[in-house]
């Protein structure tokens, strides 16, 4: 682990090489403190440098009175306060072996996070922060990192604290000494899936990222229930025939990428049910789940962008929220039979 704390500032080369392994926010919220736990085993894991990243402006405050004017904030004095905070974030986690370093930034914190994106491989932060002096470092800044993030992102949300406590490095649940056993956490990683392009590209990190941790993993595909505002449906069998429908394109969908990764165990579910309660659930027994950005709509109103965003805030452990961007693997999926389509 590259050395990061001591009494003397951070050291800030200059210029500042990009980072290009797991960027992680840090803001000192408890948050930023299982995201920080949670991306340092993911480092661990990917083999990957890890730089921490906190972000901050200086105030600016209108004086009142007779004399009026603007009076700000000594610049050093809040940059010390950051610097502060990644070193008490680096020495949490200096029994990884892992290289970090760590860096302070002047800016808007979304806009700083966004820039590391483009040549980082994750960008990691809590669901939302304390933001406080140092900026808005999570928070809205959450909402907006995986809309407009250039690599993938995961959202920790405070909900799965006791299953990061829970793990040791290599992932193991409860096997560190005195550690809470979590039972309900499977060793499988989920995506969700809707027929759009978006959620092809997420199913495909989905199971890299599912190979390379050596999980099984689980496709989910979530049709909106029979309610009243589904009653322009003609008849429930016709329901019946689309869910064949659905199934039969899904049966192609698994038969596409198994080709792609002929050694992975996976599973393929359908499942009646609101989309965003089904993978918030999902996310619960899940190590991760992965989303895309945005789909077309689906049958029935399944995976949408409002899906994504919803299960953002209602997930039970971490969220990976892939962003949409090229893959040639993408060009033979026709060839394996229909596709769920909008």
């Amino acid at each position: 682990m590259s050395e990061t704390t001591g009494d003397t500032p951070l050291a800030q080369p200059d210029p500042i090489p990009a980072p290009t392994g797991i960027v992680v926010g840090i803001d000192g919220s408890e948050q930023s403190h299982y995201a920080l736990k949670w991306a340092a085993r993911e480092a661990h894991r990917r083999g990957r440098p890890l730089h921490l990243v906190t972000a901050y402006t200086v105030p600016i405050f209108a004086a009142s009175g007779l004399d009026g004017g603007y009076a700000t904030v000594d610049d050093d004095v809040i940059r010390q306060g950051a610097e502060a905070v990644l070193r008490e974030a680096a020495a949490t986690i200096a029994d990884f072996d892992i290289t970090v370093d760590a860096r302070v930034e002047n800016g808007d914190a979304a806009g700083v996070l966004i820039e590391q994106s483009e040549t980082a491989e994750l960008l990691v932060f809590g669901s939302r922060g304390r933001g406080g002096f140092i900026g808005r470092m999570l928070g809205s800044v959450s909402s907006a990192l995986p809309a407009h993030s250039t690599c993938p992102t995961v959202v920790v949300p405070l909900k799965c604290a006791p299953r990061i406590d829970a793990e040791i490095p290599d992932g193991t649940m409860g096997a560190a000494p005195g550690a809470t056993k979590i039972a309900d956490v499977e060793n499988v990683v989920s995506v969700g899936v809707d027929g759009s392009e978006h959620a092809r590209l997420a199913v495909l990190v989905a199971a890299e990222q599912a190979q390379r941790d050596g999980r099984r993993l689980r496709v989910i595909c979530a049709v909106q229930p029979y309610t009243g505002s589904l009653a322009w449906m003609p008849a429930p069998v016709d329901r019946e025939e689309l869910f064949a429908e659905i199934r039969a394109q899904l049966d192609a969908g698994e038969a596409w990428l198994r080709s792609h990764f002929p050694r992975l165990e996976m599973i393929v579910d359908l499942i009646e049910g609101a989309p965003v309660e089904v993978l918030s659930e999902a996310s619960r027994t899940s190590k991760l789940l992965v989303v895309g950005t945005r789909g077309r709509g689906g049958f029935a109103g399944m995976l949408l962008g409002s899906t994504t965003d919803g299960v953002l805030h209602h997930a039970k452990g971490p969220v990976m929220v892939v962003r949409n961007h090229e893959d040639p693997r993408l060009e033979d999926r026709a060839g394996f039979g229909p596709a769920l389509q909008a």
